[in-house]
């Protein structure tokens, strides 16, 4: 198999573009991508500082690889979740990686910070440990970005993670989250920081082959909290869809994503407020994550 680009030997088959390409004309459109992601999203500009939240895992290193390739100021947040030999391979691939290029990255454990992992912390609320782990993770995320003076804060989420999240809002119409199903979320509110997804473009099989060439070491393993989750069952039903018609991940996100522009989501800023107890942003009086350490607290 050749590239169609330039003739050299292909390391990845992109049927949904009908092409195949080699290591470099895989960076290049890689790159592109993101590019033209973050001019038509107006992501973010030149001076702007962009707080990258890295996991460990090959999407949100790829991003921040290609965001200081293109020379944005960034830096990473690592989110420490407790999860036993996972939590401490994904620390040490982050760190790594931050070391081997010289780039700032700011740590947060939950056991030292919070007091508890988030297996802990879910049975101490009687949620799950996805549900527990996001709320952590959004809270973190846009407090250390405000309070580090980042403009933006950007995640890897790819189009598969995109077009699944979609697939699963419109099963159960959603509506609140669908409004919000966006690359971009503009920070309406004091305290509420920009969040983007500069990867929105690209597909995981794209992301991956990009690591592979670029020797990103990464975290293979997914993290053994997600098994059965709805979001996995739906990229399943996706990748069989997307098999026998190459195109429809990309057709269904970004079809959405045309119909949703001009759209007036003033209704979803009116419902943020300040948090009573830690003045974050929030829907409710007391928000999720000071509700979270309540429960720790009494337990402790």
């Amino acid at each position: 198999m050749r590239c169609r680009r330039c003739g050299e030997k292909a390391v990845l088959k992109m049927p949904r573009h009908n092409t195949a390409v080699c290591g470099n004309c895989l960076n290049d459109y890689v790159i592109e991508q993101v590019k033209r992601a973050v001019k038509d999203q107006k992501m973010f500009e030149r001076g702007g500082r962009v707080l990258v939240a890295v996991s460990g895992g090959k999407d949100s290193l790829t991003l921040w690889d290609i965001l200081m390739r293109l020379e944005y100021e960034t830096a990473g947040l690592h989110i420490q979740q407790g999860i036993g030999d996972y939590s401490e391979q994904s620390y040490k691939k982050t760190v790594a990686f931050a070391e081997s290029r010289g780039a700032e990255l700011i740590v947060h454990s939950l056991r030292e910070e919070e007091g508890a992992g988030v297996l802990e912390l879910a049975k101490l609320t009687d949620r799950s440990p996805c549900s527990a782990c996001g709320v952590m993770k959004r809270y973190n995320f846009n407090r250390i970005a405000h309070d580090r003076h980042f403009d933006v804060l950007a995640t890897g989420h790819n189009l598969d993670d995109e077009a699944s999240r979609l697939l699963g809002n419109i099963l159960r119409w959603q509506e609140d989250y669908l409004a919000k199903q966006s690359p971009t979320l503009p920070a309406t509110r004091e305290k509420l920081v920009k969040k983007v997804k500069p990867l929105y473009r690209l597909a995981e099989r794209e992301i991956t082959a990009y690591a592979v060439v670029n020797k990103i070491d990464y975290v293979i393993e997914e993290c053994p909290m997600s098994v059965g989750s709805k979001m996995l069952v739906n990229k399943e039903v996706l990748n069989r869809l997307e098999a026998d018609a190459p195109g429809t991940k990309q057709a269904f996100y970004f079809g959405f994503l045309e119909r949703q522009k001009g759209a007036d989501l003033s209704h979803e800023d009116e419902k943020i407020q300040s948090c009573t107890r830690c003045g974050q942003p929030t829907t409710a009086r007391v928000c999720a994550y000071c509700r979270i350490l309540e429960k720790v607290k009494a337990a402790t």
